[in-house]
């Protein structure tokens, strides 16, 4: 009995540990720097949203760069202020003007730099969220690919600037990126009509119910009608007699 209690227990302590590296394991791979947006319609504007987690056990982030599309470049970018933090943006001279929703451009701004002050730093186990607004976005189905470079207090430098390709694994450093769907325009004018809706059976059951009323209420007074003519001649004959 002992001896099967205790291979019950080295069973679940295994399972136990199992479990637990292989959270560790989901939570070190998601602990990179990322992008998410809130609408990544085509030819519309959207808010990124940069998750910049702290990944060293003895030092803390300061700063942080995130470069901008040349190839496909914004023609609008604002910063969301962040306590502690100073925001820069960099324009730069594109190789070649490009035509950007109806206008052309032959500078944009291709990188923002975040730096922080010493008392605004993110420390071991934090991490700060950055915005900044962006468009007009390219055409649908276009990877937007944002790489980001952080800087710790101890001189290092991580580059998030690796590519994802799809069907292979996640590379240890992947460049933020995200996808542009069909434009808002493009994707009200796919929805399909609403039908004209059909008389419910609440109606259709008031109505049946009003036409047997009338016909009803017509059937008692021929009634009625028959009753009293009878009553006369019942009367009549009486009288006769």
């Amino acid at each position: 009995m002992k001896s099967s209690r205790r291979r019950t227990l080295k069973t679940a302590s295994a399972a136990m540990m199992a479990a637990g590296l292989l959270a560790f394991g989901v939570s070190a791979a998601s602990a990179h720097v990322n992008v998410n947006p809130d609408d990544p319609a085509a030819g519309g504007y959207t808010h990124l949203t940069f998750n910049v987690p702290n990944e060293s056990a003895t030092a803390k982030t300061n700063k942080l760069e995130v470069a901008l599309p040349t190839d496909t470049p914004f023609n609008s970018v604002s910063v969301k202020p962040v306590e502690g933090w100073t925001a820069q943006l960099v324009t730069t001279t594109l190789p070649k003007p490009i035509t950007v929703a109806g206008a052309t451009v032959t500078k944009a701004i291709s990188s923002v730099v975040w730096t922080a002050d010493a008392a605004h730093q993110i420390g071991q186990n934090e991490y700060q969220a950055f915005s900044i607004s962006v468009g007009v976005l390219p055409d649908a189905g276009t990877t937007v690919s944002l790489p980001a470079t952080q800087t710790y207090t101890d001189g290092s430098v991580v580059k998030w600037d690796e590519k994802t390709v799809a069907g292979q694994p996640e590379p240890e450093h992947p460049a933020p990126s995200f996808v542009t769907t069909a434009s808002d325009d493009a994707a009200a004018s796919t929805s399909t009509p609403s039908a004209t809706p059909a008389p419910s059976a609440a109606a259709s059951t008031s109505d049946a119910g009003s036409t047997a009323g009338w016909f009803g209420l017509a059937a008692g007074l021929i009634g009625l009608a028959a009753g009293v003519t009878a009553l006369v001649r019942t009367r009549s004959t009486q009288a006769a007699k």
